[in-house]
């Protein structure tokens, strides 16, 4: 059998992409723990980024996306957690361009391939001296430091390492983020970064990016909140020096799989990392109308408080499935929806098969619950993912800031 160019996609250690540095520190923006870092490219990369649908888009948040739009190229990324910069007027604009000149100072680039991202407490003011003291101690390393510095209330890092082979040259995809509550994209409180040492244009990047995330960071919910300061960004420098990628390349589909892989793996740590959780939920739905009803339903389903909470206690109560089911305006064969949860059916032609309760709220335990639903009211199919309901969740939420 011929090998192909996809069958080179694989799972690796963490590690940077060639021509990609980074670093960690912690500036006192936390009690403990590194709380800023910075990513760096040797040469400009190009660039793309999605950012938050939320109309109190943070200060960072703006300024990224108009840095990004300018020419679709960057060569550093700047971050801070434990302090949002949002809701701070005029001030936080200010704050954020300094943050954004001091990196390029330092680093000794343009500001205008700098961007810049926050996460932590909306609406208190950017601490500048313990931002300007951190960026001067930052350096250029290979420490993945970076992916703990931006966590908030994250349980752990969330990474991913995938190479593949394009135009005969290995390239290296590497993928971070934090996120684990107020998460409904589009976007969430969540942050997501891939670096690549892939050569592509910044345009065919951000059209890229833009429909992998919809299938994918868009296909999350934890507790149906969106923040406001929501990105994912990527950069890719070239170094690999394969030809650049377009949709008309032959190994396109390669890359194109190996960074939908690079985006799932991320979605998904975000949704089992779900603030409080204790399990993934992942919906399937089947026999859609069409593809966006069959998105639409299954997020439906894996944001249902009610199913979250069923899922949380063990309890094979389908009839919350059918329920979120109906509450959404997609097509539907009202006799003939399928329901089946871990691989056992419950529901058949929207009525009961009658199989014991007590074999499902055993499998409900498991530390991931797939939920498979059929419309029957078409060929298109979706998937979501999301976590658990539990009293954690209220408990973590109720102290944030303390």
């Amino acid at each position: 059998m011929q090998m192909t160019s996809e069958d080179s996609i694989n799972i690796t250690a963490f590690t940077w992409p060639a021509g990609f540095d980074s670093d960690s520190i912690h500036a006192g923006l936390k009690e403990e723990q590194d709380d800023m870092g910075w990513i760096y490219s040797k040469v400009p990369a190009s660039a793309a980024g999605v950012y938050t649908t939320n109309q109190f888009q943070a200060a960072p948040t703006k300024l990224t996306k108009q840095t990004i739009n300018l020419k679709h190229q960057l060569q550093a990324v700047v971050m801070n957690s434990g302090n949002a910069n949002s809701c701070n007027g005029a001030q936080g604009q200010t704050d954020a361009l300094k943050m954004q000149a001091l990196a390029a100072d330092k680093l000794k680039i343009g500001k205008d391939l700098v961007a810049v991202a926050s996460t932590g407490v909306i609406g208190e003011p950017l601490p500048m001296d313990q931002i300007e003291a951190g960026i001067s101690q930052l350096h250029l390393s290979q420490s993945a430091g970076i992916t703990k510095a931006i966590l908030t209330t994250d349980t752990h890092p969330k990474t991913i390492t995938v190479k593949c082979l394009i135009d005969n040259q290995p390239v290296t995809l590497t993928g971070f983020c934090k996120g684990s509550g107020m998460i409904h994209p589009n976007m969430a409180t969540m942050l997501g970064f891939v670096t690549t040492d892939a050569a592509i244009d910044g345009q065919q990047l951000q059209s890229m990016l833009s429909t992998t995330v919809d299938e994918t960071f868009n296909q999350i919910t934890v507790d149906g909140d969106t923040s406001t300061n929501d990105m994912v960004m990527v950069m890719a420098n070239g170094v690999a020096s394969n030809e650049p990628l377009t949709e008309s390349s032959e190994d396109y589909p390669t890359f194109v799989k190996a960074f939908k892989l690079v985006l799932t793996h991320l979605a998904q740590e975000i949704a089992g990392d779900g603030e409080g959780a204790s399990k993934l939920v992942e919906v399937n739905v089947t026999g859609a109308f069409n593809h966006l009803e069959g998105q639409q339903v299954a997020k439906t389903i894996v944001g249902s408080n009610l199913v979250k909470a069923m899922i949380f206690g063990a309890d094979a109560n389908w009839g919350r499935v059918m329920q979120a089911i109906g509450q959404t305006t997609a097509h539907v064969d009202i006799d003939g929806v399928s329901v089946s949860i871990n691989g056992m059916q419950m529901v058949a032609n929207s009525t009961a098969t009658g199989i014991e309760d007590a074999k499902v709220s055993a499998s409900l335990k498991n530390s991931k619950v797939v939920i498979d639903v059929d419309l029957n009211a078409g060929s298109a199919e979706g998937t979501a993912w999301g976590c658990d309901l539990t009293y954690k969740y209220v408990q973590i939420n109720a102290s944030y800031r303390s």
